[in-house]
């Protein structure tokens, strides 16, 4: 497995292994992810080499990051060995038990891992892989019955369409993975053909009324279910996003255990302690300032993040500010949603822009994380841009009074910027 440390590709690397396949991988450096497969006795490679591959390998699955150039991949080509790309392994996998697919622009990842928690503690016992590592599981796999897979499915490059789901969740649906569709509609088309691929016998699970799904709803031939329908449960995660992930994941749960009691499906919920890199609390500064670390990338997302925090700060009473460092994920997609990444940050009082991660893409000239900044300052916000990790630790140290609270966002490492702040003070959440 090329990119064995990917979330996804780790997940698929613990299911194989669970069906007594022969797993190995590699990967550019190790991580919490590659120790963790390595705890669970996966091999795992540091560095891509052409001797990681053995003659006698039955089949090569390779992440989105490891392009035909990749020289382990032209390594297989070389001694004939079939690759898949791990959303085609993932179909594979599909076709041959109940899945269910969760999608959507934002709040699949907890969506799933809510899902899966709801279905495990009442008896379904679901092989789930979930795209963040899940705390009630400290894992990204959960591994249970061959015959229902709960699975986290993006819409990127098509992805989703590698799936054969007799049930669908779509949380909602924006503009995003600029670099690949062109246009809300573009997106549109393919959750249309997701939806399209659903048999009559299967399920669609999501917000009717959503203006962007509304419209693909009307020659669905599965049952369609309005996820919003569903009560309101009390959650150790803030913020109205997740309680909307929440009433996704309990009609979800539903249409596979029909039985399922409010009660049953509130319990489940309200001991869901949430997923790696979503609002997830690091620690306190050596100052005293607690320490957050998200993942969000897409404008709404921050957004909604941000509300939910500074929400829950004003329950204090006391004085605080939000302090952010934003590390923008892709060119593409902060050119193409600048105007929204610019009135993103409203809850926020200091925003520190990092460098853009640009993941699989060049830099054209015409983004930079100086021209979001200055979006963000002609939107009202105090915002400025860095040149390095380095220099945004310093600068946030140097910002931070006694009552604010830090949250690093983005899906690149900046968490490893809320790790190093909170290096020698580590603290439990309050």
């Amino acid at each position: 497995m090329i990119g064995i440390g990917g979330i996804g590709m780790s997940g698929l690397a613990q299911l194989l292994r669970d069906r007594s396949d022969i797993v190995t991988g590699s990967d550019r450096e190790a991580s919490p992810v590659t120790q963790m497969l390595e705890e669970k006795g996966i091999k795992v490679i540091i560095g891509h080499s052409p001797d990681n591959l053995a003659p006698n390998l039955d089949l090569v699955v390779y992440s989105d990051a490891a392009h035909p150039d990749n020289i382990e991949r032209m390594e297989a080509v070389r001694l004939g060995i079939p690759e898949l790309s791990y959303f085609q392994m993932l179909g594979q996998v599909s076709q041959s038990r109940r899945t269910v697919a969760v999608s959507g622009t934002n709040g699949k990842t907890t969506t799933t891992g809510m899902l899966a928690k709801i279905l495990a503690d009442n008896g379904a016992s679901p092989t789930a892989i979930i795209g963040s590592i899940v705390r009630d599981f400290e894992s990204n796999y959960l591994s249970g019955s061959p015959d229902l897979f709960v699975v986290e499915a993006c819409e990127y490059r098509d992805h989703v369409l590698e799936l054969s789901p007799e049930i669908l969740v779509i949380t909602n649906i924006e503009w995003d993975h600029t670099d690949y569709f062109a246009s809300l509609a573009d997106v549109q088309n393919t959750f249309h053909k997701a939806i399209q691929k659903v048999p009559e016998a299967g399920f669609i699970i999501t917000d009717t009324e959503h203006p962007a799904i509304q419209p693909l709803l009307e020659d669905v031939r599965a049952t369609v279910i309005d996820y919003t329908k569903e009560p309101g449960y009390a959650l150790r995660l803030p913020g109205e996003f997740n309680r909307m992930n929440a009433r996704a994941a309990s009609a979800a749960a539903r249409v596979i255990l029909p039985t399922l009691t409010d009660t049953a499906i509130a319990t489940a919920l309200g001991g869901f302690h949430g997923t790696w890199r979503r609002f997830e609390y690091k620690g306190k500064t050596e100052a005293g300032n607690d320490v957050l670390d998200d993942y969000a990338h897409h404008p709404t997302a921050i957004s909604e993040t941000l509300r939910a925090l500074r929400a829950r700060l004003e329950e204090s009473g006391d004085p605080f500010r939000i302090i952010v460092l934003f590390h923008p994920h892709l060119y593409s997609r902060t050119r193409d949603l600048l105007d929204s990444f610019a009135r993103a940050f409203t809850d926020a009082d200091e925003i520190i822009i990092l460098p853009i991660y640009a993941a699989r893409e060049e830099d054209d000239g015409t983004v930079s994380s100086e021209l979001l900044a200055s979006r963000i300052q002609e939107e009202g916000g105090s915002a400025r841009a860095v040149d390095s990790f380095e220099d945004a630790e310093a600068m946030v140290r140097g910002l931070a009074r006694p009552g604010d609270t830090i949250i690093t966002m983005g899906a690149g490492d900046v968490y490893k910027i809320a790790d190093a702040l909170v290096a020698d003070f580590p603290a439990l959440q309050p």
